[in-house]
């Protein structure tokens, strides 16, 4: 005797979606989606911060057009001053910013995109003024006078 299943069992067939949701409007497509805005990083807005001072500086101070501006997450070591947030480099020619130590441990009176990114660029400012070995309100007191 064969073993059958019985009609209680049987598999029902799949039903294709309906058109319309719950709500009674169309649904999408599966292959074509809705538009996404670009996704933006924290990592991305800080190198286009540190990108755009690192631009102004190099066109105010020409003993800056040939340092490296460049950034790294978190620095090799501490010092005597806690975590550093920027290393100037003189003799390679080279400015590391460390996006973590700035990030996160700068305090802000107003946590939103604006004061972060003054926070990043006066970071910027800063550590262009010690490999200068200058004020950073005289790299540029133009920029800032509005504020």
């Amino acid at each position: 005797m064969a073993w059958r299943r019985s009609k209680e069992h049987a598999p029902t067939p799949a039903r294709r979606p309906s058109r319309h949701g719950r709500h009674g409007r169309e649904g999408r497509s599966p292959i074509v989606r809705p538009p996404l805005p670009p996704l933006e990083t924290r990592v991305d807005r800080f190198d286009l911060a540190v990108g755009t001072a690192a631009e102004f500086l190099r066109s105010a101070w020409p003993e800056l057009r040939d340092v490296s501006f460049e950034v790294g997450d978190m620095p090799p070591s501490t010092d005597d001053d806690g975590i550093p947030r920027w290393r100037a480099l003189v003799d390679e020619k080279r400015i590391i910013m460390y996006r973590l130590p700035i990030e996160r441990l700068s305090h802000l009176h107003r946590d939103d995109d604006l004061h972060r990114r003054m926070m990043v660029e006066s970071s910027v400012f800063r550590a262009a003024a010690e490999y200068l070995g200058r004020d950073p309100w005289d790299l540029g007191p133009e920029r800032f006078r509005f504020f």
